[in-house]
């Protein structure tokens, strides 16, 4: 079962061990788009499939996820 790792004031989970500790938690490069498109909704990543994973995608756009997620389409 997973653990609650407490957030930040930005939200984001941080790592709590050294080395990192402090460090905003990075997503893993074979997390799907599938799983981040209902995370961050339909706009992820458009025109990339669905069973994709997100190293694939930062390697075909040159984009961070930060970056992917800023480039979402807001709704009117």
């Amino acid at each position: 079962m997973a653990t609650k790792l407490p957030r930040g004031l930005d939200g984001r989970t941080r790592d709590q061990n050294p080395p990192k500790a402090g460090e905003i938690r990075q997503k893993r490069s074979d997390t799907l788009v599938s799983t981040l498109r209902r995370e961050y909704g339909d706009g992820f990543a458009p025109g990339i499939r669905s069973d994709a994973k997100l190293g694939t995608v930062r390697e075909r756009t040159d984009k961070s996820l930060h970056q992917l997620v800023k480039d979402i389409p807001k709704k009117k």
